[in-house]
């Protein structure tokens, strides 16, 4: 099942940026669902639930949501194929402020499992799916809790940052200018509307300071989440150091031409070390990309199903 993508999808920014013009994906009959946390807060997931035996979580990347253009597709093939699915939405992330001074960030898997507390009692079998940031998050979650008699027993993770600190600094480079700039746009915005909620906790004047993604990492990412600088928080963050520890059958896909990952961001060998875990790096794909022109479901997709379905090719 490799990817072979037409001429012009063999270029990583192309794959990329693609989905975001040009696919037209329906949004899923979801159904939202309110969870309170233990602080008070709240998350909001989307669901397809049919009745099925089996659940899907996806956990979208940075400035994602349920309705990010690869979760309201993998959501609607896993779901016609006897999966119910969660689409989990990160504080603030819904189309609502969350009411807590935090919001979300690469390593927050305490929500994570309040979504799977949440749901598990219903089910018989977890699965866990991860894009980006979301694909961190669950090999995080999946490191820290080896070991657990629990129903997770498959991940997927796609376009994973595992090396946070490296990633971080690629993302700055020149030739991602466009990804940089509209992450920090869209997170800028956000911090202002938290500083409406808490003024006396937020420095705003901070925003003169921050010119990447590390600076605001740095000046409020960390600060808000309890770590004492972006260094601070990539370390503790990072899926990376975890993968030795985990103990659940994995799938990781990162394409080679992905523009937001440098080299520390394939762990051939931590993999190596874990035969639980399985990495495949095709030469093309991009970043969540893996675009099949024509087709409605794109080759990461069929992928993801495949492996969760524990079959060797998979057919829409």
């Amino acid at each position: 099942m490799d990817y072979k993508p037409a001429f012009l999808l063999r270029n990583g920014h192309f794959n990329t940026i693609y989905p975001s013009l040009f696919r037209k994906q329906t949004t899923p009959a979801y159904h939202r669902e309110e969870i309170l946390t233990s602080d008070q807060d709240f998350l909001h997931t989307d669901t397809l639930q049919n009745g099925h035996s089996r659940l899907a979580i996806l956990c979208h990347g940075l400035e994602g949501s349920s309705n990010s253009q690869y979760m309201m597709a993998t959501a609607s093939l896993l779901s016609k194929h006897n999966w119910d699915v969660v689409c989990m939405n990160y504080r603030f992330c819904s189309g609502t402020i969350n009411k807590q001074k935090r919001m979300y960030h690469s390593g927050a898997t305490d929500d994570l499992s309040t979504v799977i507390e949440h749901y598990k009692k219903a089910y018989e079998e977890l699965a866990l799916v991860g894009f980006s940031l979301g694909g961190n998050l669950v090999l995080k979650y999946a490191g820290e809790n080896s070991g657990q008699r629990d129903l997770i027993n498959q991940i997927v993770a796609v376009s994973v940052p595992v090396d946070l600190m490296a990633g971080c600094i690629n993302i700055c480079r020149p030739s991602n200018y466009i990804y940089h700039i509209n992450f920090l746009k869209s997170l800028t915005a956000k911090v202002k509307q938290k500083y409406a909620q808490y003024p006396k906790d937020i420095d705003l004047g901070l925003l003169k300071k921050v010119k990447t993604l590390y600076d605001f990492d740095d000046l409020f990412t960390a600060p808000i989440h309890g770590f004492v600088d972006a260094k601070d928080y990539y370390t503790q963050c990072s899926s990376k150091q975890l993968l030795k520890d985990i103990d659940k059958r994995t799938l990781i896909i990162n394409a080679l031409d992905d523009p937001f990952l440098p080299e520390e961001c394939y762990p051939y060998k931590e993999v190596g070390n874990n035969p639980n875990i399985e990495l495949l790096t095709p030469a093309y794909g991009g970043h969540v990309g893996f675009v099949l022109r024509g087709q409605k479901y794109f080759w990461i997709e069929q992928r993801i199903a495949s492996f969760l379905n524990k079959k060797s090719e998979f057919h829409n």
